[in-house]
């Protein structure tokens, strides 16, 4: 079966499909999204935060959602004890902090890297197998520290959504370029 494209080459999620394929397929979509907004710019235009007094930019954003793939699908699904890859936990700055030795080629690459790696992890697992939140996390799940695959699943599309529609109005504010 081959995966239809919108015209800027983005995976269509399928109208029609079971839990899984619907749910990896919206992940993938809003992973394409980030990638989009991301195309054709240069470092600087991708430090320039959206609107003062958010320091919020692109190359921001792909570094958060770099470390939100790891904190979810290492960390917390397959219970790995990975560093942050950024040095800084997602309840600090979670990668929002630009530095000015790392630029966007080389985020997007580290970013990317990352999804990768999480796909691998999950390629073999039921949506109903669990990861452990860190136990101080337990509070805001009623006291359980499990989280199913499809709760994380859940979750990483809403994250994406949020994250693509801050993208959407840095990119229009960098240079006009509007869209899905």
């Amino acid at each position: 079966m081959t995966t239809a494209t919108m015209p800027d080459g983005r995976p269509v999620p399928p109208p029609r499909a079971d839990e899984r394929a619907m749910l990896e397929s919206w992940l993938e979509f809003h992973r394409s999204t980030l990638a989009l907004k991301c195309s054709g710019l240069d470092d600087e235009q991708a430090r320039r935060a959206s609107v003062p007094p958010s320091p919020m930019t692109l190359l921001g954003l792909v570094r958060h959602m770099t470390e939100v793939e790891r904190g979810w699908f290492q960390r917390v699904f397959a219970g790995l004890d990975v560093p942050w890859v950024y040095g800084e936990s997602t309840e600090t700055a979670g990668g929002f902090t630009v530095s000015s030795d790392h630029g966007l080629e080389d985020a997007l690459t580290v970013w990317r890297a990352e999804v990768a790696r999480c796909r691998e992890l999950i390629a073999t697992a039921s949506l109903d197998d669990t990861g452990l939140l860190p136990e101080s996390d337990a509070g805001y799940f009623g006291g359980s520290r499990e989280v199913s695959l499809r709760w994380i699943l859940i979750h990483m599309i809403e994250e994406y959504a949020r994250h693509n529609g801050h993208a959407d109005l840095i990119r229009e504010r960098i240079d006009g370029t509007t869209g899905a």
